[in-house]
């Protein structure tokens, strides 16, 4: 079984062709020890130094220097939007006080269902509607140091938050409330180009 070792993070692989490429959703790409298989066939355990935010576009370091690319998968999700700015605000509030993973889009929200949370947006009369499609979760500060520096140079050890859901997002309800104010521009957090 091959190991990942490392991250190559938003990788162009531009002529050469990735070993195998993984398929992932939000909670398998952030999953420590995550043993799966390529498209291919490739069996890849995850042996990775440290807890990071593995996002779609990513390439996975194998411990042979070859690379896996990596697909976000589509999942169930739901998306928000409102009616005015504020609206939209208060719910990122409501989100980022929970602690719950959250992708800021332009013009609204996207995050995990969650029956709780969605009560408490209803009220808020913000519009919920049901979608599939990948999801790549805001990862503030600790994601962007992370893939700006190919997971080795910043010091976060322990803080995958495994076992109960949050894996490698738990610790971030500042990052979002960050968001909260300037969702409007939050691509300069990231360093991503395609953002």
């Amino acid at each position: 079984m091959a190991r990942a070792i490392a991250v190559k993070a938003q990788h162009e692989f531009g002529a050469a062709m990735p070993a195998d490429t993984v398929v992932l959703d939000f909670a398998d790409r952030n999953r420590p020890g995550l043993k799966t298989s390529g498209v291919r066939g490739l069996a890849i355990e995850f042996d990775l130094p440290e807890a990071i935010m593995l996002r779609g576009g990513d390439a996975l370091v194998l411990d042979d220097g070859r690379l896996v690319d990596v697909v976000a998968a589509p999942e169930q999700l739901i998306e928000l939007r409102s009616r005015t700015p504020g609206d939209l605000v208060r719910a990122a509030l409501q989100i980022g006080s929970r602690h719950l993973a959250a992708q800021v889009l332009p013009n609204g929200i996207r995050l995990r269902p969650d029956a709780a949370i969605e009560t408490v947006l209803a009220a808020l009369g913000v519009k919920i509607t049901s979608i599939e499609t990948s999801f790549d979760p805001e990862g503030g500060a600790y994601a962007a140091s992370a893939h700006d520096h190919d997971h080795h140079d910043h010091d976060h050890h322990g803080h995958d938050h495994a076992g109960h859901g949050h894996e490698a997002h738990g610790h971030k309800a500042d990052d979002h409330k960050h968001h909260d104010h300037d969702h409007g521009g939050h691509d300069h957090d990231h360093h991503h180009p395609h953002d």
